[in-house]
């Protein structure tokens, strides 16, 4: 284990697709979607399994997480809290039910926290979904669906994701976003225009641009094998990092209208990305999914913890990770408290933990000082 970069708590979870934290009431929570359980007996396979599986929601207590309550989300792929005024959403995407022949076409339910509970609000179709995402424009707020599976034996043409908006009360269709096997979503702002990134993982990865009135397709930023994005300002300049499976990482930097490479970063696999600002010092944590394919993966790999030095990203510190999914910041302290979520073990078994991390800025190797 790298200096400065220690262990809080493994997890006990099951093929878990994502970390999502938030407070509400008074309540620090982690809720963790899971896509699938072991069926003993069965070979194992990435793409096996009983999806018919609950969301894990945790509560804080120190420097720990404990149970306290199971939320019904069969193929669980993503969680993702928001609130709209006095109301709190915990929004579940799910890729699938059943264990084998699967159902893709299920719905993905939003919950709303009531009484101390989430209780179901709202259920949409969805088709093999990935991810939710929240984001306002002015005092509009929409939710991103990402969703689509391309496969030979699966002719369901609804593979296109979805832009929803809070209307009356309720969230319904806005803009269709064409995609074939979509992943993620990010949003956010440079200066006045708003952005829009969409992964993709068969067909390419789109940047968007609001017009005032929709999102209108602009540059590529990857071919193929999309999964994440993150952004982030510095010196005035303003930067998105762009992941795939199959390519590595690449830094873009915003100039003229559209993005222009700056920096690759080492190794493949990257499937999350998250941007951690405290004081003076910027890092990124990177999570990484598989090597490999999925027939024959390679689950057990080394994550990476970069910080921004002179213009670029430095790595400081590395952790492992198996079929790592997805990573979300505890608290920012003296330290940074993190939790990844991993989702494959090396027997290719979804029974693997989610970590919970302490990297210890004080300790932890600064390549801010190791570069003057």
């Amino acid at each position: 284990m790298t200096t400065g970069l220690r262990e809080l708590q493994r997890i006990p979870t099951s093929g878990a697709r994502a970390v999502e934290v938030f407070s509400v009431d008074g309540l620090d929570l982690l809720a963790i979607p899971q896509l699938a359980r072991d069926v003993p007996g069965v070979a194992a396979g990435m793409n096996a399994g009983d999806s018919d599986t609950d969301l894990v929601l945790l509560r804080r207590a120190g420097d720990r997480y404990e149970f306290h309550a199971a939320i019904p989300a069969p193929g669980g792929e993503d969680a993702e809290f928001f609130s709209i005024g006095a109301r709190h959403f915990l929004a579940v995407a799910s890729i699938r039910r059943g264990s084998g022949p699967y159902e893709y076409t299920i719905p993905s339910v939003i919950h709303e926290w009531r009484d101390g509970s989430f209780v179901a609000f709202q259920s949409l179709t969805s088709f093999a979904a990935k991810q939710w995402r929240h984001w306002s424009i002015g005092e509009r707020h929409f939710l991103g669906l990402a969703q689509g599976l391309d496969l030979p034996h699966l002719p369901d043409p609804h593979r296109d994701s979805v832009i929803y908006e809070w209307v009356d009360g309720a969230f319904t269709p806005f803009q269709v976003i064409p995609s074939r096997w979509a992943y993620n979503w990010h949003a956010w702002k440079i200066g006045e225009r708003q952005l829009l990134a969409h992964a993709d993982h068969v067909g390419p990865s789109i940047l968007y641009a609001w017009d005032g009135q929709s999102f209108v397709p602009g540059q590529e930023l990857i071919g193929r094998a999309g999964r994440a994005f993150a952004s982030f300002e510095r010196d005035g300049r303003h930067y998105l990092l762009v992941a795939g499976l199959e390519d590595p990482p690449r830094l873009m930097e915003w100039e003229d209208g559209e993005f222009h490479e700056v920096q690759t970063l080492r190794g493949l696999a990257a499937r999350e990305l998250c941007v951690v600002e405290h004081g003076p010092r910027l890092l990124v944590i990177r999570v990484n999914f598989i090597e490999g394919t999925p027939a024959a993966p390679r689950p057990l790999l080394r994550s990476q913890i970069y910080e921004w030095v002179h213009g670029e990203l430095v790595e400081i510190a590395s952790f492992p990770t198996s079929g790592g999914t997805d990573v979300a910041v505890v608290q920012v302290h003296g330290a940074i408290d993190f939790v990844v979520s991993n989702s494959l073990s090396s027997s290719v078994r979804f029974a693997t933990d989610t970590v919970l991390y302490r990297l210890d800025l004080d300790e932890a190797p600064s390549a801010r000082e190791g570069a003057a």
